[in-house]
């Protein structure tokens, strides 16, 4: 697939739909047909179908992979733009075979893993996500107790806007994100109202202007990405996540976000299948760092996703061959 910008690509994915005549909706709104499937395939690894899910991070590890698959193993890779639990759907019909990078969907992984088997988790993809609270660096320094929790309720009138309703605004990403930063405001009595910006773009957007022009930003963000690096953003400490007291019902959440061990998962008859590509699934792993680099390269230095994936590739043989099949 032919890179796209980041936006467009939030606004493609955001009209995806999954429909009872087995078409899923990608990018520009046009319908994805079924593909081959590895045993149909005229070459011994066949088709495999990516999922792209609207954040850079996941767009630079498929750019990867599917280089790999393409270069090392001769694969026809196809990538789809699609909402996460659109994603998930698509395992079912055979039209998505891999999601790269899952932040934790028990609700999807109860219902096609557990009980269709449609698909299996694989395993971590060596990446740490982590999700939580930010300002830019300059309020930090500028109001060093901004970032204890307790003190936001002091600060809210910083954070007032047009669509805060007279509230504070703590600004989050595209709704479809793992969140529940509605029932942290609520519970942790804070005088703040969430507002969605609608992608990962807009939010990026938001923290960089923030940052350029020193106006007041609360907002959600997550490692790993690597514009929380390039700016120096600044994690507001919310009461710590425990794992005794933090599991239950999300609505009465009052604590963190729980740092989570990111996972591959794949169709089950894909990896069942015998193609070599699957063994790169299995064996694909690498750093927080490594994601950080490629997504830099794509939305920083404005590479195709082809050119940053062989520019990663290019520098790290040693990681790669560490993937492949044993010959």
């Amino acid at each position: 697939m032919s890179r796209t910008t980041t936006t467009r690509r939030m606004l493609a994915a955001g009209a995806a739909a999954f429909s009872a005549t087995m078409v899923l909706a990608g990018c520009g709104g046009g319908d994805i047909e079924s593909t081959a499937t590895a045993s149909s395939a005229t070459n011994k690894c066949g088709t495999v179908n990516l999922a792209v899910d609207p954040w850079v991070g996941m767009e630079a590890s498929v750019a990867v992979v599917k280089y790999v698959a393409e270069k090392n193993l001769g694969c026809t890779v196809e990538t789809k733009d699609l909402k996460e639990e659109v994603a998930w759907q698509g395992f079912g019909t055979g039209q998505v075979d891999v999601i790269i990078e899952d932040w934790g969907h028990p609700e999807l992984q109860k219902k096609y893993v557990d009980e269709d088997k449609t698909a299996e988790v694989v395993g971590p993809n060596g990446n740490e996500g982590l999700i939580g609270w930010y300002v830019p660096k300059w309020m930090a320094e500028k109001y060093p107790d901004i970032t204890d929790y307790n003190n936001l309720n002091k600060y809210a009138a910083l954070f007032k806007t047009s669509e805060s309703g007279g509230k504070g605004q703590l600004l989050d990403g595209d709704p479809s994100y793992v969140s529940y930063d509605e029932a942290l405001v609520k519970n942790l009595k804070l005088d703040y109202k969430v507002v969605y910006t609608g992608s990962e773009a807009a939010l990026i957007t938001a923290f960089d202007q923030a940052t350029a022009k020193k106006t007041p930003l609360l907002g959600y963000f997550y490692a790993p990405q690597w514009k929380l690096v390039d700016l120096g953003l600044v994690r507001v400490n919310l009461p710590k996540w425990d794992a005794a007291t933090c599991k239950a019902d999300k609505q009465a959440a009052a604590c963190d976000y729980e740092p989570t061990t990111l996972n591959k998962v794949a169709r089950t008859e894909f990896m069942n299948s015998g193609s070599p590509a699957a063994d790169l699934i299995k064996n694909f792993t690498w750093t927080n760092d490594d994601q950080n680099l490629v997504a830099k390269y794509i939305a920083g230095d404005k590479l195709s996703d082809e050119d940053a994936a062989k520019k990663w590739v290019d520098a790290n043989p040693d990681k790669v061959k560490a993937w492949l099949p044993a010959s």
